[in-house]
């Protein structure tokens, strides 16, 4: 009994060690095992709080609303039915893409593909040209507009909706190799040329390796040191073009006209009321927005110029909608991702409407690994093949932005020059522009452009997904303590 009287504090001691050792590391609620220990085989679960805001964007908390026409069909094209659909909660640009923004772009494309691949810079460019008229002396614009420092911190324009996608896509490895940098894992390297310049994609398939300042430490016993992975949460999502949906209801802003769950007022604008000018004490009668107010008056009168723009202004001008953003009534109007169609409203999901998918996958080799980068460092994709597809209930084909209007033989197949205007390269624009009555600056208004063509009144801005929660972390608690 002594014995055993003897040795039992011991053991509680030691077993107390090892309970305190274990509640140290977080468990696995289905297996037991510890989180984060390399002595059991160091699976990661990374500390996770709040997707990180990227450079220049707002957030945009998602939800229902009615989606369409604000305003009466002046055109009579019925192509803006209101329907209820639903947003998830993303990110968008505070303000449209300037001339300072896109010269950075082409700057750095010179930089780094300029000597051996030239065509790579000149495919960027903003088509300059868009601002003659046969009839009209707009020679300074043509010559001074995309370049002069004056106009630095006004929208770009004479840019395509292919080029907006490629200043997208630059974006997004700019934005996530700085982070890098911050994070102290890779080294600055301005000598990237060629194929040797950072790209997400490339990264994360370990076809691009950098200047490694301190890779990160790795749990599996079999390795010591590893790369960023999108497990650990640091790198971004891609910044892209929003969508029709997404852009309509970042422009409305109905947060600020919301009680609870209930709208109380209807907005015909981006702003509350019906009227294009302020009604504020301070700036009464002033403008909203940038805008043609009527027949040969792009500014008003001299004295008291009432837009204070003869062609665009600076992407921060005037007041904000009650998302923060800017210009969504007026300046420019902008490039979204879907394809046009007239009868998207009765079309497309409601949650989340898009029009425009084409399903890809990386290009692998013959065992499955990633394939080797194209000639500028990036990592090639292809379409989904309909084999691979086989089984699926959700789709069969890579490509579905003709779904439901052209995909099969009964159906209306829309052919540029033959049958209409409207085919797959016809991409949607929103908003209102310097050149446009107000008419174009209620949000539900459409139109639509070929995606290879360029004009000088429409430029754009990006977006981002938004992970996990709809809202901000600021929100968490409020919500939480609701509940």
């Amino acid at each position: 009994m002594k014995k055993i009287s003897l040795v039992t504090p011991v053991m509680a001691m030691i077993a107390g060690a090892l309970v305190f050792t274990s509640c140290s590391k977080e468990k696995s609620s289905v297996t037991g095992w510890d989180y984060n220990n390399e002595k059991n085989g160091g699976f990661e679960k990374t500390p996770y709080e709040e997707q990180e805001t990227g450079p220049g964007l707002i957030l945009i908390e998602g939800g229902t609303f009615a989606m369409g026409r604000t305003e009466q069909d002046i055109t009579i094209d019925w192509d803006n039915i209101p329907r209820r659909v639903t947003v998830s909660s993303f990110y968008m640009d505070e303000s449209e893409i300037s001339n300072l923004h896109y010269r950075e772009y082409l700057y750095w494309l010179d930089r780094v593909f300029g000597t051996d691949y030239p065509e790579v810079y000149k495919r960027a460019l903003p088509d300059t040209l868009v601002w003659r008229s046969k009839v009209g002396f707009n020679e300074p614009y043509v010559e001074l507009y995309l370049r002069h420092p004056a106009y630095s911190d006004y929208p770009v324009v004479g840019v395509n909706w292919l080029q907006a996608n490629d200043f997208c896509a630059w974006r997004t490895d700019r934005v996530n190799e700085q982070i890098l940098i911050r994070e102290g894992i890779l080294r600055v390297n301005p000598a990237q040329i060629n194929e040797d310049n950072f790209n997400t994609d490339a990264y994360l398939s370990n076809q691009y390796e950098g200047l490694v300042k301190s890779p990160l430490n790795d749990l599996n016993p079999n390795r010591d040191t590893r790369k960023v992975i999108m497990e650990d949460g640091i790198l971004l999502p891609r910044y892209r073009l929003p969508t029709e949906a997404e852009w309509e209801y970042a422009a409305l802003g109905l947060v600020g006209n919301t009680v609870f769950e209930r709208v109380t007022d209807r907005k015909q604008y981006p702003w509350s009321g019906h009227v294009v000018r302020n009604a504020d004490e301070k700036y009464k009668g002033e403008m909203l927005a940038n805008f043609k107010r009527g027949r040969g008056d792009n500014m008003g009168v001299a004295g008291h110029l009432n837009d204070n723009a003869d062609i665009t202004a600076p992407v921060i001008s005037y007041v904000p909608n009650d998302y923060g953003l800017y210009n969504m009534g007026g300046n420019v109007a902008e490039w979204v991702a879907d394809v046009y169609r007239p009868l998207s409203p009765e079309d497309k999901d409601d949650f989340n409407p898009y029009r425009g998918n084409v399903f890809k996958t990386q290009l692998t080799d013959e065992e499955g690994q990633v394939a080797e980068k194209d000639s500028l460092g990036r990592i090639m994709y292809r379409d989904v093949s309909e084999g691979e597809n086989e089984g699926r209930r959700n789709y069969t084909k890579a490509d579905n932005k003709n779904y439901l209007d052209g995909d099969e033989p009964e159906y209306i197949t829309y052919n540029f020059g033959a049958t209409s205007m409207v085919d797959d390269q016809a991409r949607v624009i929103k908003g209102g522009s310097w050149k446009d009555r107000a008419y174009w600056m209620s949000p539900g208004a459409r139109r639509f452009l070929d995606q290879r063509q360029a004009t000088d009144y429409i430029g754009f801005r990006c977006a981002m997904h938004r992970v996990g929660s709809p809202v901000g972390f600021s929100q968490k608690g409020k919500r939480a303590k609701k509940r």
